[in-house]
């Protein structure tokens, strides 16, 4: 049953990571207009000029600026950076939470997103942006940080769906992120005061100030409202160093653990590939602009949220999250081939629910059964690198599916990717159960 606390934990763990996926996503619908502006305002001799014609000879552009190909490469680029720093801090920051608590690493991480979106708001040069990807992608590592507090003040019995919260922030943050960018892209601050040129405003400050104010709430409200949730007779010992986390995972000994990152980096390699190149596909076959792809990213991440928020706390009791894990695997091939042949907007969106309904079961138990893996000394660690493996797998899936659709065909990343789930469906399937469930079991931090 959740109390006050455990209700305050898992709405700012909502709201963080769901920021955190924002900030990933609400460049998307900008990167055409962005490369042009830079190469507008810095000269095709510019570091991001030359990055441009480098894409546009990969693709065999006669025109890099006007090239769709190239635009997807320079959003896989930004994506990439952003997710990269994310997969190196979030063992970090989590191991770092371990020893010295969730609050005040989540304050941390949560100030410095703040300090991120100011960096953007002024971001006249593109080297100034790459710097505010950086920094935003450091501190999105807050999310090994956010999933420990959830373990914290879960049960094991009920971990799934503190995890499945977990899972709806991220899936509504994937539709919310694009939407914000493409409804605030029209709004160029510049345009109403362009004497603020002068202190680096730039025509994407609107989306920047949006996500800066969104960002200042979820800092102001955790600062306020947040408690501490590790016990202290839980913290890390003092010899524990956060350089090393997949050395310091090794050591944490259970089987399980390193079965369920393995399998949850490779499923998502798979469907961080063709989760990229879908807006491409869907454009090469169906002819779907802007706004029909909008509403196809509100679907999917309409439906993960639903099926994380609803279904998984009910089935993951009954079925156990091994299973679960494995049928959501299951479910989503269908779901690749589907959307790889697909030919009509119905078959489109039948693909879409199995993908959707799969990822949705697949990562909240995953998430449950590396929690239920760990010691408790070492959710942070644990998580940490769980949620690292996530965003390498982001930094690497929209290169590789890029490289696929271009270099192969539209559909290889769907029928390609099937063949590889294989894999991570025998790593599933050989997961050990976790330690049997107590009848009726309370963490003292959710007391």
């Amino acid at each position: 049953m959740q109390n006050d606390k455990s209700r305050t934990v898992m709405g700012l763990a909502f709201l963080t990571v769901f920021l955190d996926m924002v900030g990933f996503s609400i460049l998307f619908p900008l990167f055409p207009d962005m490369l042009r502006h830079y190469i507008g305002e810095e000269g095709t001799a510019s570091f991001v000029g030359r990055i441009a014609e480098t894409l546009g000879r990969w693709v065999g552009a006669e025109d890099p600026l006007q090239s769709l190909a190239v635009h997807a490469f320079f959003g896989g680029l930004l994506g990439s950076i952003y997710s990269l720093c994310q997969f190196l801090m979030a063992p970090i920051w989590g191991s770092l939470s371990d020893r010295f608590g969730r609050r005040r690493i989540l304050l941390i991480t949560l100030f410095g997103t703040v300090l991120g979106y100011v960096a953007w708001i002024f971001a006249d040069t593109f080297l100034l942006l790459l710097l505010s990807r950086l920094l935003g992608g450091i501190m999105a590592g807050n999310i090994s940080t956010a999933s420990a507090a959830v373990a914290d003040v879960t049960t094991e019995r009920n971990r799934a769906h503190g995890m499945g919260m977990i899972g709806a922030g991220i899936g509504l943050g994937f539709v919310f992120g694009p939407a914000i960018g493409g409804i605030s892209a029209s709004w160029d601050v510049l345009q109403q005061f362009p004497e603020w040129a002068h202190f680096g405003l730039h025509p994407f400050s609107g989306p920047a100030f949006l996500a800066l104010c969104m960002a200042l709430f979820n800092f102001v409200w955790a600062a306020k409202s947040f408690p501490e949730t590790l016990d202290p007779k839980n913290h890390a010992g003092e010899g524990e160093r956060t350089l090393r986390p997949w050395a310091n995972l090794k050591k944490l000994g259970h089987p399980g653990l390193r079965r369920a990152n393995m399998a949850y980096f490779f499923y998502f390699l798979v469907f961080g590939s063709m989760e990229f190149t879908l807006t491409f596909l869907a454009s090469d076959r169906l002819q779907y602009g802007p706004r029909q792809n909008m509403w196809m990213f509100v679907f999917v991440g309409l439906m993960i949220a639903l099926i994380q928020g609803g279904f998984v706390r009910r089935l993951a009791p009954k079925i156990g999250e091994v299973r679960l894990a494995f049928v959501g695997m299951a479910a989503t091939l269908p779901g690749l081939v589907m959307v790889g042949m697909t030919q009509t907007t119905g078959m489109l969106y039948g693909g879409l629910f199995f993908l959707a309904a799969g990822s949705a079961l697949v990562m909240p138990c995953l998430s449950a059964l590396v929690s239920r893996y760990a010691p408790v000394q070492h959710q942070g660690l644990a998580l940490g690198v769980f949620r690292s493996l996530g965003s390498l797998s982001r930094t690497i899936g929209p290169l590789l599916g890029g490289l696929l659709f271009y270099a192969i065909a539209p559909w290889a990343p769907y029928f390609l990717g099937a063949a590889a789930l294989v894999w991570p469906l025998m790593l599933a399937r050989a997961l050990p159960q976790p330690e049997p469930l107590a009848p009726a079991e309370e963490p003292e931090s959710a007391q």
